[in-house]
């Protein structure tokens, strides 16, 4: 009998011992049910030809050539990953659509021993409780933006403040993006239904009589995007505008884009977009700064003539707290988190 999932707060008192996505590599990549293991039943490259079998050829012979690679794959998991799971084990097996993919796997696990169930209407069904609370369900807690101009230790800020017990999500840190043009990491974005899976796990218990602190960015994170209600709630949010001397922020960036500074290759491409805004001579220049080493006067440069004026330009006239700080030290970012505290609560 298939397990109907009722809603995202369900998944943290399941009634099963693991939870398996018998999908291809490339869906389970995309977005998968969080703690779930991958056992395809089928590799990309053996899905799309039993696809495209089923619906340019013959029904008949992709359901034949498909059940025997499952039947080969499963042999793989159950001498491979699953060689060692007890008697006891019971999985939440699901597909695309809680069809014969996780149907079939789960036969097979039933015939060994296991109790496993299969989850109605697959991942389809865990998807659209994701996409109803995201795109549908206004957020409950009121929000707080930590603002301020590129340097100012904002995602340090948010750090601090959940030391201090506040309701905090990192939105950068869920898109692993810094969310500017410098923003890319070294590791890749997740694809945008992976983000917002990380997203509703991270809004999903959160406690409505309490604010919840996030940092101020665009609707776009690098390339994924905030789910409107998420957006339209930080645009109404209360909002912290941090400000701090230029030696600091410097030094700030200077360690927070250390990445960078290892490979100084990965500056061209970002520069290369800012002749648009400055002209090539003055990107020749950060050009010649960057072959020089000399980042800390690019860091500064960068924030008077890019990042501060567009900041002023964008920023709202009058935040609702206005905080400056002396410094970026972790002791200068505990004290801020206090004052933030005691203005708006935890």
């Amino acid at each position: 009998m298939a397990y109907d999932l009722p809603s995202l707060h369900a998944l943290a008192k399941l009634p099963f011992t693991g939870i398996v996505d018998v999908r291809s590599p490339a869906e389970f990549g995309e977005d998968h049910i969080p703690g779930a293991l991958n056992l395809p039943v089928l590799d990309n490259e053996e899905r799309a030809r039993v696809g495209t079998l089923y619906v340019q050829h013959d029904r008949f012979l992709a359901r034949r050539i498909g059940a025997a690679l499952l039947a080969r794959n499963a042999a793989a998991h159950l001498e491979g990953p699953l060689a060692e799971m007890p008697p006891s084990w019971r999985p939440l097996v699901y597909c695309w659509r809680g069809g014969q993919r996780s149907g079939a796997f789960t036969t097979i696990l039933k015939q060994v021993g296991w109790q496993g169930e299969t989850l109605r209407d697959g991942y389809r069904a865990y998807r659209r409780l994701v996409a109803d609370f995201l795109y549908e369900t206004p957020l409950a807690s009121p929000v707080v933006l930590i603002d301020g101009g590129t340097g100012t230790a904002k995602t340090r800020l948010l750090g601090a403040l959940a030391a201090q017990g506040a309701q905090v999500v990192d939105l950068e840190g869920l898109a692993r993006h810094r969310g500017s043009l410098f923003g890319a990491t070294d590791t890749d974005q997740p694809a945008q239904k992976g983000f917002e899976t990380a997203l509703a796990m991270a809004l999903r218990d959160l406690d409505a009589s309490r604010p919840l602190y996030v940092e101020a960015e665009s609707s776009k994170i690098g390339r994924v995007n905030l789910p409107p209600m998420l957006w339209q709630a930080m645009r109404r949010a209360r909002r912290v505008r941090l400000s701090a001397p230029l030696t600091a922020r410097i030094s700030h960036l200077l360690s927070a884009y250390g990445d960078f500074l290892a490979e100084p290759a990965r500056f061209e491409p970002v520069l290369e977009k800012l002749v648009r805004f400055h002209g090539h001579e003055q990107v020749n220049a950060w050009r010649a700064l960057v072959a020089a080493g000399d980042y800390a006067r690019l860091a500064g440069e960068l924030i008077e003539r890019h990042y501060d004026p567009r900041y002023t330009r964008s920023a709202p006239q009058e935040g609702d707290f206005e905080l400056p700080l002396d410094g970026l030290g972790e002791a200068d970012l505990q004290a801020a988190a206090e004052r933030i505290l005691a203005r708006f609560g935890a």
